[in-house]
């Protein structure tokens, strides 16, 4: 019973027209009353981007390793922050992702797991539209490798993982309130503990394996790899990362199960 409820979770297909109809529904509501709308998408990492640039690049002379030309600085900087984008997006939405819906709560009927997929969906679209302009930018000036079409094998192994967390972090911030200050720290500091704004190299090598810990390493690397260096994700990380991922999304299911029950009555 829980292996088929679990697996009907993380492979939604029976309610596919559901999760896209909310995933819809979310991204335009997100920019709802707003002048540019979907420009936003585009216009937050790059005004991002060029902040960071000018500060680490500019003032602080910052150069990535094997980084000869500016632009390759820029475009390795801006690969790892929509990456690590995609990833704080979904993570940040998810201690309030219940909390805010209380009226499908109340609907026995309603399956509540699908709400992290319309997280997930969301995110999605934000990360699909600023790959898009990574791999124009990157053509443009010459650097896009043909192994950036295997970037999207990445993003599905981390999809386990971070359903996983959703499923946890939402059920924990129904009954923990202060889950989303704590969650909205934690991904501040984890943005300095990843590689988006250094490659690996840069770290001290007795640090590296406290760095390869990381969940977010392996996928910001592999993207930037694969769009810059044409270098393929090896299948034996591939694999295991999808294996953990699995691992942590079964765990995140079985907490989500086990904690729903009292959703209604704390809302």
């Amino acid at each position: 019973m829980f292996l088929r409820d679990f697996l009907a979770a993380c492979l939604p297909l029976d309610r596919f027209n559901l999760v896209s109809q909310f995933v819809q529904r979310d991204v335009a509501m997100r920019h709802r009353g707003s002048m540019l709308g979907w420009v936003w998408l585009v216009a937050t990492p790059l005004l991002t981007l060029l902040i960071y640039t000018f500060v680490f690049g500019q003032i602080m002379g910052a150069r990535w390793a094997a980084a000869s030309t500016g632009g390759d600085f820029t475009l390795r900087l801006y690969s790892g922050l929509i990456a690590f984008g995609f990833f704080s997006e979904v993570i940040l939405r998810a201690p309030k992702l219940i909390v805010d819906q209380p009226n499908l709560v109340k609907k026995t009927v309603f399956p509540l797991e699908i709400l992290a997929w319309v997280a997930v969906g969301g995110g999605l679209v934000s990360l699909a539209v600023n790959f898009a302009v990574l791999c124009a930018v990157a053509a443009f000036l010459g650097q896009l490798q043909w192994a950036a079409l295997a970037a999207p094998l990445v993003v599905v192994a981390t999809l386990p993982m971070l359903l996983g967390a959703i499923w946890f972090l939402a059920a924990l911030g129904v009954y923990v309130r202060d889950t989303a200050q704590v969650v909205g720290m934690g991904m501040t500091m984890l943005m300095f503990l990843s590689p988006v704004l250094y490659p690996v190299s840069a770290v001290p090598e007795r640090f590296r394996a406290w760095l390869h810990l990381n969940p977010l390493t392996w996928p910001i690397e592999s993207i930037r790899a694969a769009v810059l260096d044409g270098v393929l994700p090896q299948p034996g990380a591939l694999a295991a990362y999808l294996a953990a991922g699995l691992a942590v999304a079964a765990l995140g299911w079985a907490w989500f199960q086990a904690t729903r029950k009292g959703f209604a009555d704390v809302l």
